[in-house]
């Protein structure tokens, strides 16, 4: 690896240290003379030739003494139990052969059996590293590239050996999900114990060598009051997602690549009431939804080289009928056989929530209207609420650009209404038009006139301004908050208006 000597001081961008499984690495991000791009600097602790020879007699000891099912390979808990039992008798073989050596670098030692046993090597420090939202391996004759949450695209000193090592950690990781990539299958979308999705190709389809690209997920969720504190979302607008989500109103989530779908869909989450059962469908595992929520996840499944054991998206639909869902989650929406889930979902009336590339609203009704999605027009009114996400890249931030609400023309095709929007100049949401389908369908449900719909909406505000104030922004924090409004509106209210400390509310 390249050490920071690589730079003068005055090159020296950002200097902090990650730390995986006990071993520690120090960062330092620079500019050096002879690239066009910032350099990442990892470096880690040294371990001299005769100590990586010892460590080699232990790994070997280690798959003998050590054995695993794939269940604790799957299982991040179970990872975790692992690890542990990993530890612990690599600590005794090295007090063994090591006995004067410190506890710090015995540590170390370990974490960096872990790393190359139980992990994917030098990748387990970048993951490590809160900074990064994406890692990316583009075959073994070129560096690994990060994306950096301020800095963007990054180099990298980390390099792979030869296409084996990238294939294998590929490979590994298809194997804790089930899933296989080879030359018959060489495309994988699969996901890490800890949640991060991982895309992998392999040569000749990347024609360089063979790739993996991991999407971080953060390791301490966002939640709403965080979306509002950093201004990614308007609380008035969020009010309003929260009611229609409330009262079981169907609603995709759009946006481009990296703009935050995912991360929003999961923000929006802790409005569904703890006491409705929902379902998540998948192809890749990216939903995480709080442990409060009565939660199944499923993914499909691809079939073996024979052609059998094969569970598509409709499949998990018919199945999860059978599981009396009150809420209904659809992976992200890209071709046709999703979206035919997605809106038979609907039909079945059951409440459901998806994402969608698509940069704005307009653009949202006409991809779900044209190939390669290609839903009849007269179906598409079956969304009732589009939120549409946005990312500035030069000013590094993303916003809820858009709340749209799905109407029907006097052609009888959808069309959107945008009933909130964002204003770049001012970095504002301003509400543009009156809600009127949205409202209609409320009205049926709740038997509420306007005027009590917009007290409703003005309660909840209050409550998502209120847990911004006092600094409620835990998961479990904000999913109290909104079970016991659910519970017991008007005490939630008054205390909230009243201007109660959260120690004070009896939750």
């Amino acid at each position: 690896m390249a050490e920071t000597d690589s730079f003068s001081e005055e090159d020296i961008e950002r200097q902090y240290t990650v730390k995986s499984d006990g071993v520690p690495a120090r960062v330092t991000i620079g500019e050096p003379d002879d690239e066009y791009v910032l350099l990442y600097l990892l470096e880690r602790p040294k371990i001299d030739e005769a100590t990586e020879a010892l460590l080699n007699d232990i790994r070997k000891e280690l798959i003998q003494e050590v054995s695993l099912t794939t269940e604790e390979f799957v299982d991040s808990k179970a990872l975790d139990e692992v690890k542990e039992k990993f530890r612990r008798t690599a600590s005794e073989m090295l007090e063994e052969r090591l006995a004067e050596t410190e506890e710090q670098t015995r540590d170390i030692l370990i974490g960096n059996l872990i790393h190359d046993m139980l992990g994917l090597g030098d990748i387990e420090l970048l993951l490590s590293d809160s900074n990064l939202e994406e890692i990316v391996v583009n075959g073994s004759d070129e560096c690994a590239w990060v994306y950096h949450k301020e800095l963007g695209w990054l180099k990298t000193n980390v390099f792979f050996e030869d296409e084996d090592e990238i294939y294998n950690y590929s490979s590994e990781i298809g194997r804790q999900v089930g899933k296989e990539i080879n030359s018959l299958h060489p495309l994988l979308d699969a996901h890490l114990p800890s949640g991060d999705r991982v895309n992998s190709t392999l040569y000749p389809i990347s024609t360089q060598g063979n790739t993996i690209t991991i999407r971080k997920f953060a390791r301490d969720p966002w939640t709403i009051t965080d979306f509002i504190q950093n201004g990614t979302m308007d609380p008035e607008a969020a009010a309003f997602i929260w009611l229609c989500m409330q009262y079981e109103l169907n609603v995709i989530v759009s946006g481009g690549t990296g703009a935050g779908k995912t991360s929003l869909l999961n923000v929006l989450m802790p409005f569904i009431p703890p006491n409705q059962r929902v379902l998540s469908i998948e192809d890749t595992r990216e939903i995480s939804l709080p442990s409060f929520l009565h939660w199944v996840p499923t993914t499909t499944r691809e079939p073996n080289p024979e052609g059998k054991g094969g569970v598509s998206m409709l499949d998990l639909l018919v199945n999860a009928l059978r599981m009396r869902p009150d809420r209904i989650l659809v992976g992200e929406i890209r071709e046709e056989k999703q979206a035919e889930v997605l809106f038979e979902a609907m039909h079945t009336g059951h409440s459901v929530y998806s994402t969608l590339h698509a940069d704005d609203a307009e653009q949202t009704v006409r991809r779900l209207v044209n190939p390669p999605i290609d839903v009849p027009k007269t179906m598409v009114t079956s969304v009732d609420l589009n939120v549409v996400m946005f990312r500035d890249r030069r000013r590094n931030y993303r916003r809820v650009m858009e709340v749209a609400e799905v109407v029907e023309n006097q052609s009888g095709e959808a069309e959107e209404n945008v009933v909130y929007k964002w204003d770049s100049d001012t970095d504002e949401t301003n509400k543009i038009s009156k809600a009127g389908r949205v409202y209609e369908k409320l009205r049926t449900f709740t038997g509420m006139d306007a005027e009590e719909i917009d007290q409703n909406i003005q309660e909840k505000q209050d409550i998502l301004e209120w847990m911004v104030e006092n600094g409620v922004d835990s998961v479990d924090g904000v999913g109290k908050t909104v079970a016991e409004y659910y519970q017991r509106p008007a005490d939630i209210v008054e205390a909230v208006r009243s201007g109660a400390n959260p120690e004070d509310i009896n939750y």
